[in-house]
């Protein structure tokens, strides 16, 4: 291991996700930047001028039959005679189509026909292959954004911003409300708690935040579903029904991913050797096991509830709970040090993760209690 303290331990890890993220960061730059390429072949390689192509798919000027000869009118009866028949007029017709069907002319005459179909097969598929690239790739090009951009005031689409305006404080109370629990506990357990429990905790930690993304989603994909059936000006049952076969859906999905991540939760003791091999850090891990299964068995549906509300724009209510709890939750954590430092209490991680479990249980019934109250007022609205 490298022993610089600029590089080694801890902080080679914060480097390595710092580089990380600055790697994302420029692989969606470089996608949202960069055109799909035309073609036929998922966007790649065949790039075709049909302008070039006439009937036998031969170029201009040297195909078997020319455009100016398509146009002019003939009369092909005498011809057809005189090949079908026995005159002495057509004896020479005959024998030189006779010659014709042996020759190499034909088989090259049937290649290139075989050609110019498969060519505008190409063309007529060539348009439904570039609709299905995804919207976002490249929307950016062609100089639509630039770095001063992000600097001039004077680039602000007004109307738009008013739209997302109702949205900021919400979702930043959101964010703010939930890192200050995070913070609190992280406090808590460096400052009160021993060493063994200090690592246990950075263990327990380390694989909650690699399970609570799992169902993060839920929120995004509500706040996406919701609004287009509470957009619906016409107050009608229909609507309201929807409203609540979705809202009901999002409680399942999110039931099951509880589940889910509780069956995932019940295998910590036996991965927490990859982690340490102390014996009392594992069993100060397996002490915060019931703390962390019980926040996340109703994470689900806390992510499914909070995305519904915002999808149908509670956001004053949503702003004012997180204000509350921003305050709250820390307050109890601390409230939790200064009984561990009076000997009031023994105070372990188990005894951290069980309270911040118990917010996100209270967190999840206030949403769905909300929930409820709305979809309530919904079905007055078309009595």
């Amino acid at each position: 291991p490298n022993s610089n303290p600029w590089v080694g331990g801890a902080a080679g890890a914060a480097w390595a996700t710092v580089f990380s993220q600055y790697g994302a960061l420029i692989m969606f730059w470089r996608w949202m930047t960069t055109r799909p390429k035309v073609g036929v072949d998922k966007g790649k390689g065949l790039k075709l001028n049909w302008s070039k192509f006439t009937k036998f798919g031969g170029k201009k000027g040297d195909s078997i039959i020319n455009e100016e000869d398509e146009t002019k009118r003939v009369d092909v009866t005498q011809g057809i005679m005189e090949l079908t028949g026995t005159s002495a007029e057509g004896k020479s017709r005959r024998k030189q189509f006779r010659a014709f069907l042996g020759s190499k002319n034909l088989l090259k005459g049937i290649r290139l026909q075989s050609s110019y179909e498969s060519l505008h097969s190409a063309k007529e598929e060539q348009p439904a292959r570039v609709k299905s690239s995804p919207k976002t790739r490249g929307f950016l090009a062609d100089g639509k954004l630039t770095f001063r951009d992000y600097l001039s005031v004077s680039k602000i689409d007004v109307p738009t911003a008013k739209e997302f305006a109702p949205f900021v404080i919400p979702v930043t109370t959101t964010s703010i409300g939930r890192i200050s629990g995070y913070i609190a506990m992280s406090h808590v357990a460096s400052s009160t708690l021993g060493t063994f429990d200090m690592a246990a905790h950075q263990i327990i930690f380390s694989i909650f935040c690699c399970l609570t993304p799992i169902v993060d989603a839920l929120s995004q994909v509500a706040q996406s579903f919701v609004p287009s059936i509470h957009g619906i000006k016409a107050k009608s049952e229909a609507r309201a029904n929807a409203l609540r076969k979705t809202i009901n859906n999002f409680r399942k999905v999110g039931a099951c991913f509880g589940v889910l991540l509780v069956s995932l939760v019940s295998m910590i003791p036996l991965i927490s050797r990859y982690f340490t091999s102390d014996p009392l850090v594992m069993q100060k891990v397996n002490g915060a096991i019931p703390g962390v299964a019980l926040f996340l068995i109703v994470n689900g549906l806390m992510c499914a509830g909070e995305g519904s509300l915002l999808g149908q724009k509670d956001l004053v209510f949503l702003r004012n709970s997180y204000a509350l709890f921003f305050f709250t939750v820390p307050a109890y954590m601390l409230r939790l040090k200064y009984r561990a430092l009076a000997g009031l209490q023994t105070v372990g991680i188990g005894t951290m993760w069980a309270a911040f479990a118990t917010y996100n249980v209270i967190r999840t019934t206030i949403w769905h209690a909300r929930l409820a109250q709305l979809q309530r007022r919904t079905n007055r609205e078309v009595q």
